[in-house]
């Protein structure tokens, strides 16, 4: 039995995780908060360069930051009526439109590690370009060092896509440390199989 308006309910919540990526990376634009897209956002920006058609979706926008500018964003986020949620390894705003924690706005800590078990911090904020689309997106070695220091199920699949359109050259892999060239070998085998 087919399930009415179940593509159409999935092309508009695609469509209001890009509205909601312009309009909060707009607004800190505007305030002059540094900030860089990371996670799923990031990857589709990277990926589309090389093949448009090769992205992912996502369903939340995941966000860079530097704790200390924590006050601006909330002051920021509260003019766009986002929520603040502070949960205890992330920061979170909920959108009025759809609040609910899967498809919100996360906040990562620059220079701070996302979990005590990770072996590297997050990146700064300024490893981070001006994209053509008009926000601040990770630079692309940062991002796979964050990928391959998560390395969950989701990073995995990432880094595949950024392997699969050749983004992903010999320069990047001679600029990781040796415990995170060992993740993405790891990767780079298992995409082959």
């Amino acid at each position: 039995m087919p399930v009415k308006g179940s593509f159409s309910a999935y092309v508009m919540a695609m469509e209001r995780v890009e509205r909601r990526l312009r309009q909060v990376t707009a607004a800190l634009n505007d305030a002059g908060v540094r900030y860089a897209v990371i996670g799923g956002n990031a990857v589709a920006v990277w990926v589309a360069k090389a093949d448009p058609a090769a992205t992912r979706t996502t369903k939340d926008v995941d966000l860079l930051v530097n704790q200390g500018d924590l006050d601006r964003i909330t002051e920021v986020m509260a003019g766009l009526r986002f929520e603040l949620k502070d949960l205890r390894r992330l920061v979170l705003f909920l959108d009025p439109e759809e609040p609910s924690k899967l498809s919100g706005v996360h906040l990562v800590w620059a220079g701070r590690k996302v979990l005590p078990s990770y072996a590297h911090p997050a990146p700064a904020v300024t490893e981070s370009v001006f994209d053509d689309e008009g926000f601040w997106v990770l630079e692309l070695s940062a991002l796979v060092r964050m990928k391959l220091t998560s390395f969950r199920d989701i990073d995995r699949v990432h880094l595949a896509d950024l392997l699969r359109v050749e983004m992903i050259d010999d320069a990047l892999r001679d600029s990781l440390p040796p415990d995170l060239l060992a993740k993405l070998r790891a990767v780079e085998g298992n995409a082959t199989e």
